[in-house]
């Protein structure tokens, strides 16, 4: 490593590289880059640097690399663990002019991309050429697809269809070096040696920065039955899962759980969020399945798999859609749910999964542990049981002091994450590690699995550069 320049030096050099229109120091300007979406943690970057190319990225790491500069790679930045704050004296490289799709393959069912491209436009794009890109977040409209790989984003859709690490072929990085590694590859086989795919997606920029992905698409369902279902208990909510799939040969693709103070919170406060029942039930579950026929023939196996959980008590009420703008009402309880607890109060999150047997032991479990541990305070469960995800957020009490409550925030998550533990399960299912939860790795990490993950990093950014302060706890 040389002798890092002077700021105004280095800033100058980096900016000759991306140009006026890759570069953003007024301090206003700045301001969407550097807050983080919970408002935890706040940037101090001297700059935005925003390339237009992979070859722009490249440069860029390149004299960062030997200037010893930390770069801090951000996509729409809607993450929710911290993973894309830069400290004072490291900058931000916003991939967001990097926005093209490159090709589009409706033979090899494929889409190249690149890293800045925003997910819903990748979902139109696929649309409009007669195609399904699944992944679907809340955040959607702003999030960009090197993010959703970096950090290896779940979504509603992920028990059909898998996260996003399933649902890329192929990847171009940049190494913290400069080199670029064209992985761009559309196979499915592929038995050449070490994945190094897989070792990027869910390295959250900390090894290389993702500039483009090959990414899979599927056929675009021509049937779609959506319903929300009223359950007395999670353990009921698995048995109609399981009967679902087992009826649709495997085409669930949402299957949402809600408990009832989720629910009733998104009714007291998101405009034109009904409730669905005469009745809050503890549980509610939206489920949807989905086929390429436009035939209706979802449509009867949908409705005696549900008639069969009603006569085995599974199921006390129930919602069926009758057309698309019913089933995006149904929707937007599920997606207003995150929006209303914010007018809850202060809310401490817990992005956990375990495996799917042990959800109904986890969420009695955690509840009692978490009433017993901050009096007052109003668990509020929901998220993707189809694929083991839950949310388990825990608002304030009614009237109780915000500051006070936000600074139980690491002893709630200790009493929650060990529970998850005991249980096998992993205390980021979709969020990523970021800065919030890497004291967490050193708990339920093994030395062994972090001794592995120090080597990587070592191997690949020998000089820190990466998203230094993010993911890996220091040795």
């Amino acid at each position: 490593m040389t002798t890092r320049p002077a700021p105004e030096t280095w800033l100058a050099d980096l900016k000759a590289i991306v140009g006026d229109a890759g570069w953003i120091d007024d301090a206003e300007a700045m301001e969407p880059y550097l807050e983080e979406q919970r408002g935890l943690y706040r940037g101090q970057a001297p700059a935005i640097v925003c390339p237009a190319t992979t070859d722009e990225v490249s440069r860029v790491l390149a004299y960062c690399n030997k200037a010893g500069i930390g770069v801090v790679p951000q996509g729409g930045n809607t993450g929710l663990c911290g993973g894309a704050v830069a400290e004072a004296g490291h900058i931000v490289l916003n991939l967001r002019r990097m926005k093209r799709v490159r090709s589009m393959d409706t033979v090899n069912n494929v889409m190249i991309v690149e890293a800045g491209c925003v997910l819903a436009n990748l979902q139109s794009a696929a649309t409009e050429a007669g195609r399904l890109f699944p992944l679907s977040l809340a955040a959607e409209g702003s999030c960009q697809i090197g993010g959703n790989l970096a950090t290896n984003a779940g979504g509603t859709n992920a028990v059909r269809y898998g996260v996003a690490r399933d649902l890329a072929l192929g990847l171009e990085v940049v190494m913290a070096d400069g080199r670029v590694w064209d992985g761009l590859s559309m196979l499915k086989k592929d038995n050449t040696g070490y994945d190094l795919r897989d070792l990027f997606i869910g390295s959250e920029g900390s090894l290389g920065i993702i500039t483009a992905a090959v990414l899979r698409l599927f056929p675009q369902p021509g049937d779609v039955q959506t319903a929300l279902l009223a359950l007395e208990n999670v353990d009921s909510a698995l048995s109609v899962l399981n009967r679902l799939q087992q009826a649709s040969d495997g085409r669930v693709s949402v299957c949402e759980l809600m408990s009832a103070i989720s629910v009733a919170s998104a009714t007291l406060h998101i405009p034109d969020c009904r409730p669905p029942f005469d009745d809050m039930p503890p549980w509610s579950l939206l489920v949807e399945i989905s086929g390429g026929r436009e035939d209706g023939e979802l449509r009867p196996i949908f409705e005696t798999v549900l008639e069969e959980a009603f006569e085995a008590g599974e199921i006390i009420d129930a919602v069926i859609a009758e057309s698309r703008a019913q089933a995006q009402t149904l929707w937007r309880l599920r997606e207003s749910i995150p929006e209303a607890q914010k007018q809850d109060g202060a809310s401490i999150k817990h992005d956990v999964s375990v495996p799917l047997s042990r959800i109904p032991e986890f969420l009695e479990r955690a509840t009692a542990a978490v009433e017993a541990a901050l009096p007052g305070a109003r668990v509020c469960p929901f998220g993707h049981l189809g694929d083991g995800n839950i949310h388990f957020n825990v608002s304030q009490p009614v009237d109780g002091d915000r500051d006070a409550f936000l600074a139980e925030w690491e002893r709630c998550n200790r009493v929650v994450h060990d529970i998850v533990a005991e249980l096998d399960g992993s205390c980021s299912a979709e969020h990523g590690i970021g800065r919030l939860k890497r004291h967490e790795l050193r708990r339920y990490k093994s030395s062994v699995a972090l001794d592995a993950m120090r080597a990587l990093k070592a191997a690949l950014d020998p000089n820190g550069i990466l998203n230094p302060g993010a993911m890996l706890p220091d040795a």
